[in-house]
């Protein structure tokens, strides 16, 4: 049997990041510039699924995986979906280019291509809205109360407008913008922003929904202008977003400053991306811009840039 393999691209979040576990809109993009990436070998002679995923320092049988792990969950919810118990002994390889716990998501993007390449092996691709569901349930071992944002970008590689629990909006984006991604280098897992941003909902709700609530208008202003072409918008509408995820309590110094060294470098806008208190910042900039951006935000202390063109 040969090889069977399947992939998955980052993405990056727009706008919305936070309120859109409160119900409110959210904007994010597939980042294609980076992928996650597996590769499934029959073992003749073998038993059972041994992964190895050397980005992770992850070398172990199935079995031997604990049922919180993430890899192991990805794989074993497969197995259910499909009624197989035993499967044919094989080798699961797993590699990324996704930076791990900064906002691109790569945890969905590993559970997709894990998905896509083991049903594909099994003889039985699964159609993306399952894969999609799959991946929201292995997405809560990373985010604790996901918003199923990351799952659905990834696995539908589109740019999307996204309210939890409703159905998924693709957004038609008639003018391509240029996006440069600034990475602080600090690991923030979501699931701990997101838990100190329910206990500060928790703690004074008015306030919060207030916030909420602004981040959605600016997220729907957001998807209006990206439709209609109005790129010059949302430079504004991404310091917006930014200021009112500062009050949250959600970025942090080396987020802010790279924020600011964007805008000074001549960026119309620039925001934090994702669970924040690190990862990943993106800033809007003109295509002749994106490289001094890039250096401004690498002297600024960006350990790495990507520079993505959206709805090219």
């Amino acid at each position: 049997m040969p090889a069977i393999a399947a992939s998955a691209p980052g993405k990056i979040i727009l706008f919305g990041e936070h309120a859109v576990v409160y119900g409110q809109p959210a904007l994010a993009v597939p980042v294609r510039q980076v992928e996650a990436k597996a590769i499934i070998k029959a073992q003749p002679g073998g038993e059972g699924i041994r992964i190895l995923a050397p980005d992770i320092a992850l070398r172990s049988e199935l079995s031997a995986l604990p049922l919180e792990d993430a890899v192991g969950k990805a794989i074993r919810l497969t197995l259910d979906a499909l009624g197989v118990a035993s499967p044919s002994a094989c080798t699961l390889m797993i590699s990324s280019t996704i930076p791990l716990a900064a906002g691109l998501g790569s945890g969905a993007a590993v559970s997709v291509a894990i998905i896509r390449a083991l049903s594909g092996f099994l003889g039985h691709p699964l159609p993306d809205e399952q894969v999609n569901a799959l991946t929201y349930e292995v997405e809560k071992l990373h985010h604790g109360t996901p918003s199923g944002i990351d799952n659905t970008v990834v696995t539908f590689a589109q740019p999307v407008y996204f309210i939890k629990g409703q159905p998924i909006k693709t957004i038609e984006i008639r003018y391509p913008f240029t996006l440069v991604i600034g990475d602080t280098g600090l690991v923030s897992p979501t699931s701990v922003a997101v838990g100190d941003v329910r206990r500060a909902y928790e703690a004074q709700p008015e306030l919060f929904e207030h916030y909420f609530a602004l981040c959605g208008r600016i997220t729907t202003n957001a998807a209006l202008s990206i439709q209609n072409g109005r790129i010059n918008s949302l430079g504004p509408l991404m310091n917006d977003n930014h200021e009112v995820l500062q009050k949250m309590g959600v970025s942090c110094p080396e987020l802010d400053q790279l924020v600011a060294a964007a805008r000074e470098a001549g960026a119309s806008g620039a925001k934090l991306s994702g669970g924040g208190r690190g990862g990943n910042m993106i800033a809007l900039v003109e295509p002749d811009q994106a490289q001094a951006v890039a250096l401004a935000l690498e002297d600024a202390g960006a350990v790495r840039t990507i520079i993505t063109q959206v709805g090219k």
